[in-house]
């Protein structure tokens, strides 16, 4: 016991010290986890900060009005209001889908339990797809190691003897009779092909990030021009962005090669599911909580700037949803599997997050990313 003793230094209060008395709505408005309050006729009472940000809309807004209007009155969540007020004990269902006119979450825990005003009941609500976000991020991030060295073996080793074999190739065709010329062709085409698909995977390979303070929504404004003018032009843009965000950390030609990813793989979507009222939707918004360590691992920078990119299309199906950022995973007959997963490696490289969710007619990818901090604040 006394070497116990030794390793923790117990902390007594002085009896003359005053402590600190905590305003209780001041921590409920600091929880990073939604609550809201209703009355017995479904109502919302209260809300705090995190709810507001769940359900897309301010207190002003959700106060006064019933939960009925933000989700379908069938909703398993109105089932267990009842049996929290009837049982006087707290209910809990997992991976729930919340989706209503301001919002589509999947995968969320809700919990509600009694309040002691009669027929009042409390809800919380927490979007575990952050923390699926995480696990998909970390594949990406081994992934991209691993594509990194498979570059760099393939430039090396690969890149010469093709050289060499297209010349063959090439000397061949000059030499041979009819019949023959066209295997030195094919030859020579397929060495062009491999040589192409190398160079494609050179871009994994480790270059510095010339991080500086990017407005993302000039990124955005860059890439909507970009597409519009090219593969996307008979596609609607809709455009929902937040003026008050700040400047992002990042690598202003990377992010534009991020997004002009994206916005191309939603455009093809779209144009496979032959759909003629396709559209793509770009948005740009704060989501408070999310935080991931750094590529370095020397600190774990706050992620609350988002960059979404959805569009209508058919979706992504379900069997390769979990394995979409890893190479050679692609929904293309003809893709190469590599897009996506540069694209991971990309973010991963920026310290920053990107998820995806998606189901028929709604497919979205956002992005999470660090906010550019002026290293003169804060100087005296």
């Amino acid at each position: 016991m006394s070497g116990f003793k030794k390793a923790f230094k117990i902390v007594r209060r002085a009896p003359h010290e005053k402590r600190v008395r905590l305003d209780p709505a001041q921590i409920l408005e600091n929880l990073p986890i939604a609550v809201v309050v209703l009355d017995e006729q479904d109502v919302i009472s209260d809300v705090n900060y995190a709810a507001e940000e769940f359900f897309g809309a301010s207190k002003n807004i959700l106060q006064h009005s019933n939960l009925g209007e933000l989700l379908p009155v069938d909703h398993p969540v109105f089932l267990m209001m009842e049996r929290a007020r009837s049982a006087g004990v707290s209910i809990a269902e997992h991976d729930l889908v919340l989706e209503g006119p301001r919002m589509a979450r999947r995968g969320c825990t809700v919990l509600a339990s009694p309040m002691d005003q009669p027929g009042y009941v409390m809800l919380t609500f927490q979007d575990e797809s952050a923390a699926k976000a995480l696990d998909q991020q970390m594949s990406a991030r081994n992934a991209a190691r691993s594509i990194t060295g498979m570059a760099a073996i393939l430039a090396h080793e690969v890149k010469n003897p093709l050289s060499g074999i297209r010349g063959a190739a090439q000397l061949l065709e000059l030499n041979a009779a009819p019949q023959d010329k066209e295997l030195a062709v094919l030859i020579r085409d397929e060495a062009d092909r491999i040589r192409a698909m190398v160079e494609r995977m050179e871009t994994f390979g480790e270059k510095k990030l010339e991080r500086q303070a990017v407005n993302i929504h000039r990124v955005l404004e860059h890439v909507r021009k970009l597409a519009g003018s090219g593969f996307a032009s008979s596609i609607k843009f809709v455009e929902t962005y937040d003026p008050s965000l700040p400047h992002v950390l990042g690598d202003r030609d990377q992010l534009i090669q991020v997004l002009l990813n994206l916005v191309k793989n939603a455009a093809e979507a779209i144009a496979g599911g032959e759909r003629q009222d396709g559209e793509i939707h770009l948005t740009t918004g704060f989501q408070h909580g999310v935080r991931l360590s750094a590529s370095t691992g020397r600190s774990r920078p706050n992620l609350p700037l988002f960059v979404s990119v959805r569009d209508n299309g058919p979706g992504i199906p379900e069997d390769i949803r979990r394995h979409l950022f890893e190479p050679f995973v692609s929904t293309k007959a003809a893709g190469s599997g590599l897009g996506l997963a540069l694209v991971a490696k990309i973010i991963a490289d920026h310290g920053g997050l990107i998820d995806v969710d998606s189901h028929p007619g709604r497919t979205e990818f956002r992005i999470h990313l660090p906010v550019y901090e002026d290293p003169e604040e804060g100087v005296n």
